[in-house]
């Protein structure tokens, strides 16, 4: 029969083993950063301490992030909401090793401006072939928005000139006093053949011109993030070129639907058009 000195050591090791067991479930700690944002913002989800080679899964709204490694148990993902997104707290439902956790997001109402802009009548209104020609490239970017690919991305993201923005993330823009629009990017000022960098490592996925955009290079960060570089009077790079940050692109100019020689910078994350001052400020 077992003696009462025994049962009590087996009680022991048992009750150790259960602290053990519990306190490695709970070990890793879940942030995110910033915790109030603007609606189009960019935020980050780091998760650590996972102690497990196994990605963390985490879903808002029903849409799941990507996951990279950051280092020893540690594992990092981007997201973003977008700009008719309703301001008001937000949950994050987060899953690592069995275990739960929500966290908290507060999304604040943003404030845009409106600006009128006179262009060419046949860049505002046009026709049914350079209708047809939209409809496939809309078609084209699409089919490229919707593909989540290994991280590329090394650390911040960075501006791909250092000049004033001329136009900022979600100004609505009247073309020609008729057509409302939009601008789901930012626009810097820069002077023809100004050079143009990439703002993080990436793969060109699309480097050629568009009826809107014009010269127009797309690099593919992976974790579903892009970066789009429009009006380029010169490309630099062609498609499948693995691009290091801030190596030169392509020179900026006034191609497409343009009044005048600037850049116009946009970001995808998981589909969704974030505002590129958001995520410069985020620290990966």
């Amino acid at each position: 029969m077992m003696t009462l000195r025994t049962a009590l050591l087996f009680f022991v090791i048992l009750a150790l083993f259960i602290f053990i067991e519990t306190a490695d479930a709970i070990a890793f700690q879940a942030k995110i950063s910033p915790q109030d944002i603007y609606q189009g913002d960019a935020f980050v989800i780091k998760v650590s301490g996972t102690k497990s080679s196994e990605a963390p899964v985490a879903i808002m709204d029903g849409k799941q992030f990507v996951f990279s490694k950051c280092g020893e148990d540690c594992f990092i993902a981007i997201g973003a909401v977008d700009l008719e997104t309703k301001p008001g707290r937000k949950k994050i439902k987060l899953e690592m090793r069995n275990q739960e956790q929500y966290l908290g997001l507060v999304v604040k109402r943003a404030m845009f401006p409106s600006i009128s802009l006179t262009l060419p009548e046949e860049k505002v209104s046009p026709g049914a072939e350079d209708m047809e020609r939209i409809e496939k490239e809309n078609e084209k970017l699409k089919e490229l928005w919707g593909k989540e690919t290994e991280p590329m991305w090394k650390g911040d993201f960075i501006r791909p000139v250092k000049n004033e923005i001329s136009t900022v993330f979600g100004t609505k823009r009247i073309f020609n006093k008729k057509k409302t629009s939009i601008h789901r990017g930012m626009d810097f000022r820069a002077k023809e053949g100004e050079e143009i960098k990439a703002s993080n490592q990436g793969r060109v996925v699309l480097a050629e011109e568009l009826f809107f955009g014009g010269n127009t290079v797309i690099l593919d960060h992976g974790s579903g993030i892009y970066t789009v570089y429009m009006h380029l009077s010169a490309l630099n790079v062609k498609n499948g070129d693995i691009v290091p940050k801030a190596d030169v692109i392509g020179l900026a100019g006034s191609t497409g639907r343009a009044s005048g020689p600037h850049l116009h910078f946009g970001i995808k994350v998981l589909g969704i058009n974030a505002n590129p001052v958001s995520l410069f400020g985020l620290k990966l």
